[in-house]
């Protein structure tokens, strides 16, 4: 008898982490079937290990990995041949940004953004469909998390911008090609989250939004039940809030170099 399970990457913080205390106190409001467990996949052990010891009601399987690495990918795929679970729910929540002009950006950084925002979660999609098959009547899920900084181009956010970009049309295709095999994809696209990002995208320097930004900061537990209920009813892209609808929207109806200029003005102040 296979195991059900849900697998969660960026799991040891933030929306990850949200996701995942969550769906371990689901009983029916997501999912109709209960996961028998939920793979958390992060990179700090510890995290994993602390969040597996705190979250009841479902056995959370700590899973160590640096998924910008084709190591951390591997390590997963391993996993997956060797105990060949049901995957019903697949959330990729690991992202990484930088914030800043990308000539002052090391290379690892810029190369670390595309490899954990684009690459890892295109691999982590391929090597989990063969897993996630449809199986009766229920249909498995992907969730991707991308963001309304993929709306349009960002200087000052460029290589972020651009990679969540990739993440919306990735999952668009995706949710398509994967069709056939009752699979749903479906991607998320928020404004500002409070969570740790900002601190890390700053290196350091901002802890919170200060911006105009910081007047549309969500909380990641209302996204991420938002998030499942949309999942839940077949949707394949949600922009979250409505603040976002709205910038989405004015994403295609105002024309792009008079929000370059807009944002270039912002970035020499």
């Amino acid at each position: 008898m296979y195991q059900r399970i849900a697998i969660v990457t960026g799991a040891s913080s933030g929306i990850g982490k949200a996701f995942i205390e969550l769906l371990a106190r689901d009983n029916g409001e997501f999912f109709k079937t209960p996961f028998d467990e939920i793979w958390a996949i992060a990179r700090r052990e510890d995290a994993l290990n602390e969040l597996a010891s705190s979250v009841d009601g479902v056995k959370i399987i700590p899973v160590s990995a640096d998924l910008s690495s084709d190591a951390g990918i591997k390590k997963v795929e391993s996993k997956l041949e060797e105990e060949k679970p049901k995957v019903g729910l697949l959330i990729n929540s690991a992202g990484m940004g930088m914030k800043g002009l990308m000539a002052d950006k090391s290379d690892k950084a810029l190369s670390d953004t595309i490899a954990i925002n684009c690459t890892a979660l295109s691999l982590m999609i391929k090597i989990a469909a063969p897993f996630m098959k449809q199986e009766g009547r229920e249909r498995s899920k992907i969730i991707n998390i991308g963001s309304s900084a993929g709306f349009l181009p960002q200087p000052g956010f460029a290589c972020y911008a651009a990679s969540k970009s990739y993440v919306i049309s990735f999952s668009r295709a995706m949710s398509c090609e994967l069709k056939p095999m009752g699979i749903d994809v479906m991607v998320v696209c928020p404004g500002p989250v409070a969570t740790d990002f900002q601190r890390r995208a700053t290196e350091g320097k901002e802890t919170n939004f200060t911006d105009w930004r910081k007047n549309f900061v969500v909380d990641p537990v209302k996204l991420a039940k938002a998030t499942l209920k949309a999942s839940v009813r077949g949707r394949r892209m949600i922009s979250y809030p409505f603040s976002q609808k709205l910038l989405h929207f004015a994403s295609k109806a105002v024309p792009i170099s008079w929000i370059l200029a807009f944002e270039g003005k912002a970035v020499k102040e």
